[in-house]
C-alpha cells in the first residue's frame, strides 16, 4: 500500500514512538502513545497495528536485554509467560485480521481511555519482592495463565501490555516493581513477535514509514529501562495521561467531524 506522509508528519511520529518507547520500558503502556500517534498520521487501522507492532518488537527486544544483563527478572517465570503470551498473541493477531477497519478503529476509541484510567489508578504498587523464588504448579499455571491472558489481549489490542503485566506479577504473584517489569518485557517481547510475524506473512507492515520509528522506538527504550533499573518509572504516568488526552482529541474529532 503506497502510504506517504509528510516530513513533518514523519518527524512527529518518529518522536511519539520515541516517547512511547522510553514510557514503555519505564511503566509499560507505551501503545497508548504510539497507536493514537499512528492513526493521527494518517495510517488505516490494519496498518497502524501492523507497524506499531513492528517498532515496539524492535524497542522491547533492546530493552528486554537491558533488564536481562541487570538480573531483574526471574528468567523462569518471565519464560513460561512468554509462552503463554505467544500463543495468546499469535491467536489475537489473527482475531484481529477478521475484524474490519471501522471496528478496529471504534475498539481503539473505547478501551484507550479505560486503558488509560486503569493503569494510573495503580499507584501503589509494591516496591518490595514478596516471591519465595521456588517455582512449583501453582506458580507455572499462574505465569502461563498471565501470559495467555495478556497476551490475548495485546494481539488484539495492544495499549497497557506491560503495565497491565507488572500489575499482575506484584498482585498475584508477588514481584517487586522492578523485577515485574523485567518479567513482563520477556511476556511483552513474546507477544509482540507472536503478533509481528502474523502481519508481516499479510503484508500490512510499512516499512519505509516502520524502520525510523523502530530506530527511534529503540532509543526510546535503551533510555527508559536504564532510568526504570536505577530509580523507577512512577512520575512517567502523568505523562502518559497528557498525551493520551491529546492524542485521543483527534480521535474524537475524527469521530464527530
Amino acid at each position: 500500500m503506497g502510504i506517504t506522509l509528510s516530513p513533518w508528519m514523519m518527524a512527529f511520529l518518529v518522536l511519539m514512538t520515541g516517547f512511547a518507547g522510553f514510557v514503555d520500558s519505564a511503566a509499560g503502556g507505551g501503545g497508548l502513545i504510539s497507536l493514537p500517534a499512528y492513526l493521527f498520521a494518517g495510517l488505516p487501522p490494519h496498518y497502524t497495528y501492523a507497524t506499531n507492532k513492528f517498532s515496539a518488537a524492535c524497542g522491547t527486544t533492546f530493552a528486554t536485554a537491558n533488564f536481562f544483563k541487570n538480573g531483574a527478572m526471574n528468567l523462569k517465570v518471565g519464560i513460561l509467560a512468554a509462552i503463554g503470551s505467544f500463543a495468546g498473541s499469535a491467536l489475537g493477531a489473527h482475531i484481529v485480521l477478521l475484524l474490519s477497519d471501522e471496528l478496529l478503529r471504534t475498539m481503539m476509541f473505547l478501551i484507550l481511555p479505560v486503558a488509560a484510567v486503569v493503569i494510573l489508578w495503580q499507584r501503589d504498587l509494591p516496591d518490595q519482592n514478596r516471591d519465595d523464588g521456588t517455582l512449583n504448579l501453582k506458580k507455572i499455571l499462574l505465569a502461563l495463565g498471565i501470559g495467555l491472558g495478556i497476551g490475548l489481549y495485546d494481539g488484539i489490542v495492544g495499549p497497557g501490555t506491560g503495565t497491565f503485566a507488572i500489575i499482575a506479577f506484584t498482585t498475584l504473584m508477588g514481584f517487586d516493581l522492578r523485577t515485574a517489569n523485567g518479567n513482563g518485557k520477556v511476556l511483552n517481547l513474546a507477544s509482540n513477535y507472536a503478533s509481528l510475524f502474523t502481519y508481516l506473512m499479510n503484508g500490512l507492515v510499512v516499512f519505509h514509514i516502520g524502520i525510523p520509528c523502530a530506530v527511534s522506538n529503540i532509543l526510546g527504550n535503551l533510555l527508559g529501562s536504564h532510568f526504570a533499573l536505577k530509580k523507577g518509572a512512577r512520575f512517567i504516568r502523568p505523562m502518559m495521561l497528557v498525551v493520551l488526552a491529546l492524542l485521543l482529541g483527534k480521535l474524537i474529532s475524527d469521530a464527530v467531524l
